[in-house]
């Protein structure tokens, strides 16, 4: 069972990534930095692809800490690893997040070391209250922490108890072979 788990953890991981980077590849290779194209014209202006890059966090924040937020990219990934193995058989929703979460910032992280900055082309939009471009990286992260959190709120406070009382005996049995 747990191999499974693991092995379903790499799939999530590693089919996020592949599209997250053959879009952004497709997007780099034909739209020129700010094109618009409009894969459905009854969309627009709501939804359409515009090229952009992103050196900063979420919304454009921070751009001149690309080099921090490639660590921490990094750090989150290796830290939801580690923590992979004391999820709970039956969070699936949780076990899926963190592919989720872990995919997308891989994707990310690549595209900072590729470009220096991350390739955003997803182009929301309602005229004259918002507009936000980004990728599908960003999507499984945002994606996944919601799985993780509406997880978490599902799960009422004795069953937490009893899940964090299953997982430290797993971690003594463990400690003993």
């Amino acid at each position: 069972m747990r191999r499974r788990r693991w092995i379903a953890l790499w799939i999530v991981m590693i089919v996020v990534l592949l599209l997250d980077q053959i879009s952004k590849r497709w997007v780099v290779d034909n739209l020129v930095m700010g094109e618009t194209f409009q894969p459905i014209p009854a969309l627009v202006p709501f939804f359409q692809m515009t090229r952009s890059e992103n050196t900063g966090a979420a919304f454009g924040l921070l751009p001149q800490a690309a080099d921090l937020f490639l660590i921490i990219a990094v750090v989150v990934v290796v830290a939801l690893i580690l923590f992979y193995r004391q999820i709970p058989d039956h969070a699936r929703f949780t076990r899926f997040g963190v592919g989720l979460v872990c995919g997308g910032a891989l994707g990310n992280a690549l595209n900072r070391l590729e470009y220096g900055a991350v390739v955003d082309f997803i182009h929301y939009q309602i005229p004259g209250v918002i507009s936000n471009v980004s990728n599908l990286a960003d999507h499984a992260i945002v994606i996944g922490v919601i799985l993780i959190v509406i997880e978490s709120w599902r799960a009422d406070p004795d069953e937490r108890a009893a899940q964090s009382r299953r997982v430290m005996k797993q971690d003594r049995s463990i400690g003993d072979d």
